[in-house]
C-alpha cells in the first residue's frame, strides 16, 4: 500500500433514515465493533465523526435517497465556483451559496447530483488546522 493524504475532502456525510431508531441501533452495533464512539445527545441526530444520521423529516435540504455529502471548501469563491460548474454539469440546484443558520460562518452551496443525492460545498470560516491533511502509511 503507497502512503496517501486523508481530511481535506469531506466535511461531513449526513443519512436521513426512515426508521430512526432502528438504524441508532444499527450505527451503534456497526460503529461499537469498528471503535467508533457515538454522540447521541438529541433526540433528532446522532453523529460519529463527520456522520450524522437523522430522520427524513429532520429539516434538511432535500434528497430523494437521503444521502448528503458535504465537500470541504477553501472560501467563499470556491462555493460558488462549486454550484456553478454542478449546474453546469448537469446537476440541479438545492440552495444557491449564502450563509446558512448553522452557525455565524457557514456559507454553503446545494446541488442535487444526477442520482438526486444532495452534495453541499462548505466552507466553515476561517480555521487553524493542526496539518494540512493526515499521511497514512502502512505499518512495517
Amino acid at each position: 500500500m503507497q502512503p496517501f493524504h486523508t481530511g481535506r475532502l469531506i466535511d461531513h456525510v449526513a443519512i436521513r433514515v426512515k426508521d430512526f431508531d432502528a438504524s441508532k441501533r444499527f450505527y451503534r452495533a456497526v460503529l461499537g465493533v469498528l471503535g467508533v464512539p457515538i454522540s447521541d445527545d438529541n433526540e433528532h441526530t446522532f453523529s460519529a465523526d463527520e456522520l450524522y444520521i437523522g430522520p427524513l423529516d429532520a429539516g434538511a435540504p432535500p434528497s430523494p435517497h437521503g444521502i448528503h455529502l458535504a465537500f470541504q471548501a477553501r472560501d467563499q469563491e470556491t462555493v460558488h465556483r462549486f454550484h456553478a460548474a454542478a449546474i453546469a454539469a448537469g446537476g440541479r440546484d438545492n440552495g444557491a451559496p449564502g450563509l446558512r443558520r448553522y452557525h455565524a460562518n457557514y456559507y454553503a452551496a446545494f446541488v442535487l447530483d444526477p442520482d438526486g443525492n444532495n452534495i453541499e460545498a462548505v466552507f466553515q470560516g476561517p480555521t487553524r488546522r493542526s496539518a494540512p491533511s493526515v499521511l497514512i502509511s502502512p505499518a512495517d
